[in-house]
């Protein structure tokens, strides 16, 4: 008979693994936008810590939990930002909109993240976001498999594209939720993106730790929390500092959030 320890070890690598296979798993919302794949991070400055997704934080986490709320416990993270056509350069493709009439040419790149992300900026000013799925008339969209349609925004009241609220989203302010979970609008302090910076720039403040569910995904289920970023590179300093799939703290009603109740 096999003893159980090398099935163990075997599992605990595949958790920790940078080919895991659940680590890539494509999250893929209602606006078809996923994570960007990244490979985990190695060496000191990675964060890492031990615990049970699914299950509530230790005592000392807790305690960290900004001054009161109820711990819904350990959740999954993962980040999806928000793709700039200036950043793209090749082959033209259209961008349709729903009545499918082309919104402009765009290089091939920038379409097929803008598909997967669901909203991105135009090089000329402007944004765009989701409209519907299944348009005949749009290109093949290669990481899902589907042809998407858009709307032409207003960059002034939609500078970094629409959730699945309606509302505008806001980088480390908005994430996409389980609505079977938490409500629509729920506000949801994460204490380990607490202090976390929201740029480069000396000017550019910090995250804190306060976060609204203005979206949704057909992959973002269960305890699971998908954390605008804003620009790839802060998706990418925030995958250097908790990885995805490490586990975040996710606390409601904590007195730290209450201004954004009425957001």
């Amino acid at each position: 008979m096999r003893r159980a320890a090398p099935l163990l070890l075997v599992l605990a690598s595949c958790w920790n693994g940078s080919g895991s296979d659940y680590m890539k798993q494509p999250l893929v919302p209602d606006e078809e936008r996923a994570s960007l794949e990244y490979t985990r991070p190695q060496g000191p400055n990675v964060q890492r810590r031990s615990h049970t997704i699914g299950q509530p934080p230790q005592k000392e986490e807790r305690d960290r939990t900004g001054g009161g709320g109820r711990v819904l416990g350990m959740w999954r993270n993962t980040y999806y930002d928000f793709p700039r056509e200036a950043d793209h350069t090749g082959d033209l493709v259209s961008l349709m909109n729903a009545s499918c009439e082309p919104i402009g040419k765009v290089p091939k790149g920038f379409h097929d993240a803008v598909c997967v992300q669901g909203s991105g900026s135009l090089k000329r000013g402007g944004t765009v976001s989701f409209a519907k799925r299944d348009c005949a008339c749009a290109e093949l969209c290669p990481r899902t498999n589907q042809k998407i349609c858009f709307d032409a925004l207003d960059p002034a009241a939609f500078p970094w594209g629409r959730g699945a609220s309606g509302k505008a989203i806001a980088p480390l302010r908005s994430v996409a939720a389980d609505l079977s979970v938490v409500p629509m609008g729920a506000v949801l302090y994460i204490s380990e993106l607490d202090g976390v910076p929201r740029g480069e720039g000396p000017n550019d403040g910090a995250s804190d730790g306060c976060f609204v569910v203005e979206d949704k995904g057909l992959k973002v289920q269960g305890q699971h929390v998908d954390i605008f970023t804003g620009h790839p590179s802060q998706t990418a300093r925030l995958e250097r500092t908790l990885p995805s799939n490490q586990g975040v703290t996710v606390v409601v009603d904590a007195p730290k959030c209450a201004h954004l109740a009425k957001r």
